[in-house]
């Protein structure tokens, strides 16, 4: 399987389509603010049909797992999915299915100045580095000093 994802400001899906607003930034910050992730999952044709699933999991720079108020207490920021691409009809046989997926992120309380990982993994495919996407906070602004 193929995936591209992308950071960005908003992101949906319509109509088997896409659509992102604002996207492919790195920083953020340092307040919280909403954000998404858009998603191109490629399925290949002989993987049509069949369940799988797809996980995310928001880490920082030191690899550890990053942990948000929740309501049931702290808990990760992760996510995880099972889903099946189906064969249009009309699709020539061998053409992969594509799934476009929109994921909207809250505001999330990140440590300014800091780096953050998403990463991805899909049951059954061997972990790949360049579906992961970093970005980092801006630095924490000191208030003004009068003169």
């Amino acid at each position: 399987m193929k995936l591209t994802m992308i950071l960005c400001d908003a992101a949906q899906v319509a109509e088997g389509k896409l659509y992102i607003l604002g996207g492919g930034w790195n920083i953020i910050g340092p307040s919280p603010a909403p954000s998404a992730l858009g998603l191109l999952i490629e399925v290949p044709w002989d993987r049509a049909n069949a369940p799988f699933t797809l996980r995310l999991a928001l880490h920082d720079q030191d690899g550890a797992p990053v942990i948000q108020p929740g309501p049931v207490g702290p808990q990760s920021v992760q996510l995880e999915a099972t889903m099946e691409a189906g064969r249009p009809p009309g699709l020539t046989d061998g053409s992969p299915v594509q799934i476009p997926l929109a994921i909207s992120v809250p505001p999330l309380a990140l440590a300014a100045g800091t780096r953050y990982r998403w990463e991805v993994a899909m049951a059954g495919e061997p972990e790949r580095e360049d579906w992961n996407i970093s970005f980092q906070t801006r630095p924490a602004t000191p208030p003004l000093t009068p003169p």
